[in-house]
């Protein structure tokens, strides 16, 4: 539980303190997740609701591993693509998508810490791992609609250059762009508040602990 718990630790720096990620954080953040994955297949491991979320965190770091592999690929062979904008798009998404689940689960488990801390009879009914896998699994499928509005707005885009002006292609771009700045925003702004809601969770939870 020490190595996950400093696993947890790197993760929020690298998502939730580092106002954008780097090279250094984002090669510890795979290292990290590699060492985790393995240790989570030890018998030893107890099959527990926080442990299901932090398993879900180091797989969301496939993402990135793909990204990075798929630019590397076209780099190194000077792969010939046909839409470069539409690949550029996806490989970028991939990381978007990476760093919104991380940040979520992030913010399930400082909940769940939370609970622990100050409701641990009240809440056991919750932290569950039914629960926990039924959590992750609907922040994957929000969080891969999120991307595919993004990725289909590309490809509209593209479209919508040939398209005739009054083409219902033209009138489905103009929609989705409009709804991609919106999510966009409502993403940018819901970052901010999971930082700030997880700065307070631990603020309480450490001069809890510290009080006893």
């Amino acid at each position: 539980m020490k190595d996950l718990r400093r696993y947890l630790v790197l993760k929020y720096i690298q998502y939730l303190v580092l106002s954008s990620s780097n090279a250094i954080s984002t090669f510890l953040g795979l290292l990290g997740s590699l060492y985790t994955i393995i240790i989570l297949q030890s018998a030893k491991v107890s099959s527990k609701s926080t442990v299901v979320l932090i398993s879900s965190l180091a797989k969301a770091d496939i993402l990135v591993s793909v990204s990075i592999v798929s630019a590397m690929v076209v780099w190194t062979f000077e792969v010939s693509i046909s839409s470069t904008a539409f690949t550029s798009a996806l490989l970028q998404n991939l990381l978007t998508a990476n760093a919104h689940v991380s940040c979520l689960l992030l913010s399930c488990v400082a909940v769940e810490a939370y609970l622990i801390t100050f409701f641990p009879t009240d809440s056991r009914h919750l932290r569950t791992v039914k629960n926990a896998r039924l959590t992750s699994r609907i922040i994957w499928i929000l969080v891969t609609a999120e991307c595919t509005l993004f990725q289909t707005d590309v490809l509209l885009k593209a479209s919508s250059t040939s398209a005739p002006t009054h083409s219902p292609w033209v009138l489905l771009f103009h929609f989705s762009s409009t709804a991609t700045a919106l999510l966009r925003s409502l993403s940018y702004f819901l970052g901010i508040l999971l930082r700030i809601a997880n700065v307070y969770i631990y603020y309480k939870i450490f001069f809890s602990v510290s009080n006893r």
